[in-house]
């Protein structure tokens, strides 16, 4: 069944055959995590890809002055991978932390790379994810240079207000760049 969400979601990307699809799905090994367990803790290599069956995944990094910021929130049907450690398998200067208790198809660096090699649409399936990586990680930037604190929150609720719906105010503050307390402010109007 969670197969079935996946195969549909590649199946949106790029055309595989019946033979590529079943190959490509057979390395996608399920499993389940508790709220709250970390995936991959800074300076462990990321090696997993992972597709958010059910639940919801947090990538953030601790600043220095100890505040976490939230990076990237992946709810179902989406990928969550610290791109930077999965493909160069060097440590990973991020966290990928388990939100909601959560269901996964994982595939690992090794069979992903793999894929690569002999289905050639599987090249153009990472290239999307990587186009849209990039442009998710430029949009999280102008918002942060560009825009003030009560612009971002009201811009969320328009784009994604399952994540102001399903997290702790905490959170979602640290993916806004802003205090829990300016988060409760703007709530609270």
């Amino acid at each position: 069944m969670a197969k079935n969400e996946l195969r549909d979601y590649i199946k949106d990307i790029v055309y595989l055959s019946d033979e590529q699809m079943q190959l490509a799905l057979s390395f996608f090994k399920p499993s389940s995590h508790q709220k709250y367990d970390l995936l991959v803790r800074e300076g462990e290599i990321g090696g997993y890809m992972n597709f958010v069956v059910k639940g919801c995944l947090r990538i953030y990094f601790v600043r220095e002055d100890g505040q976490e910021s939230t990076r990237h929130l992946a709810f179902e049907n989406q990928f969550a991978t610290g791109l930077a450690s999965f493909i160069t398998m060097k440590p990973s200067t991020e966290n990928i932390q388990v939100m909601e208790d959560c269901n996964l198809l994982r595939i690992t660096r090794k069979d992903f790379y793999y894929l690569l090699g002999i289905i050639p649409a599987w090249e153009k399936f990472f290239r999307f994810y990587l186009e849209n990586a990039y442009i998710n990680n430029l949009q999280i930037l102008q918002r942060e240079i560009t825009k003030d604190a009560e612009f971002r929150y009201k811009e969320l609720l328009e784009r994604n207000p399952e994540i102001v719906r399903r997290l702790p105010n905490k959170i979602v503050a640290s993916y806004l760049n802003m205090s829990p307390e300016t988060l409760s402010r703007m709530k609270s109007k």
